[in-house]
């Protein structure tokens, strides 16, 4: 299954500084609707992550009611993504 968005890139000055995409609300609800039979944890989803030409692994983490895309740190210059596709995994 793959879900395509656009978002706005952050950055998580934790103690492990990253960079993230929210996950739009109504694909949040879409991806929490069978998270439980994908998660391998927490509610975190496990899949790929495409950026035009460029797919690495990732997972999407809950948070808040929505769900987190982690961006490799390359992609953070960009302030948007023209096309996120996120992808589960088999």
């Amino acid at each position: 299954m793959d879900i395509q968005f656009s978002g706005t890139i952050w950055h998580w000055r934790g103690p492990s500084p990253y960079f993230f995409v929210t996950v739009p609300a109504e694909e949040s609800d879409y991806l929490k609707s069978f998270s439980g039979a994908v998660t391998y944890g927490w509610g975190v989803i496990p899949g790929t992550a495409q950026v035009g030409d460029t797919v690495w692994t990732t997972s999407l983490f809950p948070k808040d009611g929505r769900y987190l895309l982690p961006s490799k740190i390359k992609y953070a210059w960009q302030k948007t993504w023209p096309q996120a596709t996120r992808s589960l995994c088999s």
